[in-house]
């Protein structure tokens, strides 16, 4: 009982540990895929957004290329290569920054009509004298206003560094977040110009040849409405570089996915967040469906044990540990039922009590274990001769007793004589053990109202101690008329 017990726990807890397993699997699968969902949306939309950037970046180098080519030009030559920058890409202003040095400082104010400023606190004033000036010399813009004409950039120190940065490096450089000369906030792109046919293997012939820099804007506003294009308007979206957030709501969104934007040498992070989360009720309801069931077969279980319990400790009252036959409570118990009814329905039954001849012995020569081995067999006997009906009991020792209900005093002679019989035939399984044999005495009981249980047992011993002063191995069936005779010669 004990290891089914445990087996129907165990399967219990299995079934409890299985369902939560299987719904953080469900779970986790469903965030597994939701994420890869957000993930994909995420990542398209940096491809639109780096996409229409790099567009602008590739015709900003066939400009730069054209520049290289033409050595000079006039304002409508750049106006006819760089509207076009401003129509088919992201671009929302260009212009052409021309390397001008102190020498060359009055030449450019003549040519352009502007002199060489920079930005101070108190507004645009004359630059200060240095070797080098980057000032813009031509530009346009999709808004309708213009960037300074002679707006000297190597003096500012949020561009100047990505302008040296782009001459050493031989390619278009990208500035942080900055604030656009034609309005707005914005990044620069500088692409730099070379002299025609001049080598730029190295960075000192990369600055010995230089011309100048083709430079675009791009309006933040503008790569995040690319961006967002290509999602739902439900989605949370952050345009980040480095920690800093420059489109969407401020703060980390919670869990989200990302993907890279490159523009020119710098990557920018799209930052996703889809609200439309998988939710738990499936796994939940898994959870809780399979906890259930695991709670109710629990408590059949323990219900189930706790009956098995109750039986056991009942036939533990009323069995005979040795033998399994009933014992001696039991019996008076059945004896007592089959005299009522036999009252009831106006029939007879018998009583057998049955004890082994010279049993002592066998303990004595070959151990009580060899006793108690026998002392199975010869219930095992006993089973094999008596009806489905009757009652089998020990009632101690080598002493048994057969209730045979609606049986007539002839039947149960030849009862008793058959089981008598059956034990002398019997060879014990212990090695060296003789057989032996049994003295049963046999008492009818019928409708006489006056008869009980203590009489009818007295009758069967009375009889069973006859047939061993008979000589032992018989049967003697209790006449109560050869007792009383007893007693008169006596």
């Amino acid at each position: 009982m004990r290891l089914r017990f445990w087996i129907g726990l165990t399967a219990v807890l299995l079934i409890a540990a299985g369902s939560v397993v299987a719904a953080l699997l469900v779970h986790a699968n469903d965030e597994a895929k939701f994420h890869e969902m957000q993930q994909d949306e995420a990542t398209r939309s940096a491809h639109q957004a780096e996409a229409v950037a790099a567009l602008s970046i590739g015709q900003l180098s066939s400009a730069s290329a054209f520049f290289q080519a033409e050595g000079t030009f006039n304002r409508h030559e750049f106006g006819v290569i760089a509207k076009p920058l401003l129509e088919e890409g992201a671009l929302s202003g260009a212009a052409f920054i021309p390397r001008v040095t102190n020498a060359q400082r009055a030449g450019f104010e003549r040519r352009y009509g502007a002199p060489i400023f920079e930005s101070g606190p108190s507004g645009p004033h004359p630059a200060r004298i240095r070797p080098v000036y980057y000032p813009i010399a031509y530009a346009v813009s999709s808004l309708g206003s213009a960037a300074p004409v002679g707006f000297d950039l190597g003096a500012d120190p949020s561009r100047a560094p990505y302008l040296r940065r782009a001459r050493d490096r031989g390619k278009a450089a990208a500035t942080g977040p900055v604030r656009l000369l034609i309005g707005g906030l914005g990044i620069n792109v500088y692409r730099p110009v070379y002299r025609d046919g001049a080598p730029t293997a190295t960075v000192a012939q990369r600055r010995a040849a230089l011309v100048g820099f083709a430079a675009g804007a791009f309006r933040i506003h503008d790569l995040a409405t690319a961006a967002l294009s290509t999602v739902p308007h439900s989605i949370a979206v952050q345009l980040r570089l480095g920690r800093g957030v420059l489109v969407g709501a401020q703060g980390q969104l919670d869990d989200p996915d990302s993907a890279p934007i490159h523009i020119a040498d710098r990557t920018w992070l799209l930052i996703v967040r889809d609200p439309n989360r998988p939710d738990v009720g499936l796994p939940l309801a898994l959870a809780v469906v399979g906890i259930s069931l695991a709670a109710l077969l629990g408590s059949l279980i323990f219900v189930w044990s706790r009956k098995e319990r109750i039986d056991e400790l009942q036939r533990e009252a009323s069995e005979d540990p040795l033998t399994g036959l009933k014992n001696r409570r039991r019996f008076e118990e059945d004896l007592q039922l089959a005299m009522a009814r036999a009252r009831r329905e106006r029939t007879t039954g018998a009583l057998l009590m049955l004890d082994l001849d010279y049993f002592k012995q066998v303990n004595d020569t070959h151990g009580h274990p060899a006793g108690d081995r026998l002392i199975r067999e010869v219930a095992e006997v006993l089973r094999r001769r008596t009806r489905e009906s009757d009652t089998l009991a020990r009632l101690g020792g080598d002493e048994f007793a057969v209730v045979l209900p609606r049986c007539t005093t002839e039947e149960a002679q030849l009862t008793a004589e058959a089981i008598a019989r059956a034990i002398r035939d019997h060879q014990p399984e212990s090695d060296g053990a003789e057989p032996v044999t049994a003295s049963v005495g046999v008492a009818v009981f019928g409708d006489h109202p006056r008869t009980s249980i203590a009489s009818v047992v007295s009758e069967a011993d009375t009889a069973m101690y006859a047939a061993k002063d008979g000589g032992r191995d018989g049967v003697r069936v209790f006449d109560p008329l050869a007792i009383r005779g007893d007693a008169s010669s006596n």
